[in-house]
């Protein structure tokens, strides 16, 4: 995600970061590298010519020459900017109405609207306690509503049926009165997906607001179309009193240019980003700490907020007591933390949000790679009989060899498991030691951007 513009502005800023003086020349030059990195970004004309006058107007007086640091200083200034362009603060769905709460959901074809409102229905139902009801009013594509369907039945939230034959307004009103009835917190619309912005289903969505009344309306726009993706959500804004926007395919997004584009060109705010095809891929906005990741300084909150969510907090308990007491950690444990990452979104999800990883070599990052090393490491562990899990020194020759060909991988990737194994083991040793885990919170409030502090400290 943002790697492009990360990488770029990484590295110029990394020549300004030391210097002990800025001087008007050096200010420019750097200036002009980051309107370059922006642009090629594909954030818009407008919004790169703001932001750049803004970071000089800034750097250039008192804030930056009376600073101890100033290079520090004037990265900070375009951090700040950066949330500014953004949006500033993370604006939460605004759900406070007599239930149902209504959100209606648009888009053009292919963004990945109706995918959305499933992994939305899974937020409200997993992290707000909400109980959701959605409903296909697309009535022109008969695979929508079947999609729909089976994605509410995956993401566990309740699924209204409805049939090409309707009208999207009488389908709407009528899984309205349902929810009332069943008492459901809240309702989501799918609303036909548009090939582009067409007058007469445009005329057909205005009715469709008009009569359900919805607390929100989101724009489901794909973020790989670039700038084109905030000027297709001002042009449905002039029809649609849009509330917010979900940004779909981040994940495959490497210039970042609709996230930066889109507040100030629309004035509204991205409420949610798309960050994969997994139906817990969805993330709420947060200027501050997308402009933390964008400048290569990672993303700890967000890090932190996903291990509390995918842990699972009764076996790491389980765990802790056991290494505490003087159990030793073992293959069958550590199997289990593979597991719990995968459910994390696997190891690469997790290192992205590490300050300094845009640093590492692609080699090194190369050999991080999601399902395929977690999956692996999982077959090896499991060609192993159950003594073998428990006293990992037993494996040695012949035995390596037998876990190979069971697990269909090479004596080295057994050898690399057994490793890094034996580093985990170690770890966990250190954390079971009198105020390890202190030790440990202490270094990761270290890794986290000027200014931010872990929940709770």
């Amino acid at each position: 995600m943002f790697e492009n513009l990360s990488d770029r502005l990484s590295r110029t800023l990394k020549n300004i970061s030391g210097r002990g003086r800025l001087t008007e020349d050096n200010i420019k030059e750097t200036l002009r590298e980051v309107r370059m990195a922006l642009l090629e970004a594909d954030v818009a004309l407008p919004v790169v010519r703001e932001f750049v006058n803004s970071v000089k107007e800034r750097a250039v007086g008192q804030e930056v020459s009376k600073s101890l640091s100033p290079g520090q200083a004037f990265i900070k200034i375009v951090q700040n900017e950066l949330e500014k362009a953004m949006g500033e603060a993370n604006e939460a769905l605004d759900l406070a109405a007599i239930p149902p709460a209504v959100i209606m959901v648009a888009g053009l074809q292919g963004a990945g609207k109706t995918t959305s409102v499933a992994k939305l229905g899974k937020f409200l139902r997993t992290r707000h306690k909400k109980s959701v009801l959605v409903v296909s009013a697309d009535v022109y594509r008969p695979a929508a509503i079947k999609q729909l369907e089976t994605l509410a039945t995956e993401v566990e939230v309740e699924f209204f049926p409805s049939d090409v034959s309707q009208k999207p307004v009488d389908i709407a009103k009528a899984a309205i009165s349902y929810a009332k009835l069943k008492f459901i917190d809240v309702v989501i619309v799918d609303t036909a997906g548009r090939l582009h912005v067409d007058e007469a289903m445009m005329d057909e969505i205005k009715q469709l607001h008009a009569t359900v009344n919805p607390v929100e309306t989101l724009f489901v726009v794909d973020a790989m179309t670039g700038q084109d993706a905030a000027n297709t959500a001002k042009a449905f804004n002039e029809a649609l009193p849009l509330t917010g926007i979900i940004l779909t395919k981040v994940d495959g997004d490497a210039r970042g240019g609709a996230a930066l584009s889109m507040r100030s060109i629309t004035g509204k705010p991205i409420k949610f980003l798309g960050v994969g095809e997994k139906t817990d891929a969805l993330e709420p906005f947060h200027p501050d700490r997308i402009a933390s990741r964008i400048l290569g300084m990672g993303d700890v909150l967000s890090l932190i907020e996903e291990v509390e969510r995918g842990v699972d907090k009764d076996k790491a308990m389980k765990l802790a007591s056991k290494v505490k007491s003087g159990g030793s950690f073992d293959l069958e444990d550590f199997r289990e933390q593979l597991q719990q990452m995968k459910n994390m979104g696997g190891m690469m999800n997790m290192m992205e949000k590490l300050p300094g990883v845009g640093q590492l070599p692609p080699e090194a990052l190369a050999q991080v790679q999601d399902g395929k090393m977690t999956g692996q490491m999982e077959a090896i562990i499991n060609s192993m009989t159950a003594k073998e899990r428990k006293h990992a020194d037993l494996i040695k020759g012949s035995r390596k060899r037998r876990i190979a060909v069971g697990s269909g991988t090479q004596i080295q990737d057994v050898n690399r498991l057994l490793k890094q194994f034996t580093q985990m083991q170690k770890m966990m040793k250190k954390m079971s030691a009198k105020g390890g885990m202190k030790k440990m919170m202490r270094g990761m409030s270290g890794m986290l951007p000027p200014g931010m502090k872990l929940p709770g400290r």
